[in-house]
């Protein structure tokens, strides 16, 4: 069993979430993909966010980072958004590189 539990862990996600509104994660499932996509991060070289204990496995550390609010999970709204705007930063990049003759 985890500790912090996954109901623990959903509060955490959906505390901003208004009265009315679809709540960030609503299953068990979607916790244990995102902190295991944090896990992977973590495996891969990206920094904790939090302190970490002697032996700490990656997995560990990400469910702390989610349950003291380290890190937030994009609905998929913001995920698309967040694309659309890394290809308009990307866009507007490649023109000024065509502008001054650079290559990419």
């Amino acid at each position: 069993m985890i500790h912090p539990s996954y109901v623990d862990l959903m509060k955490v996600v959906n505390k901003d979430v208004e009265e009315g509104e679809e709540p960030v994660i609503s299953s068990r499932y979607s916790i244990v993909m995102a902190t295991a996509k944090r896990a992977r991060q973590l495996i891969a070289g990206d920094e904790a966010l939090v302190p970490i204990k002697t032996n700490e496995k990656p997995m560990s550390i990400a469910i702390d980072e989610l349950s003291h609010d380290q890190i937030k999970i994009l609905t998929d709204e913001e995920k698309a958004e967040r694309k659309s705007h890394k290809g308009e930063k990307d866009s507007a990049a490649s023109d000024e590189d065509s502008a001054t003759g650079e290559a990419e």
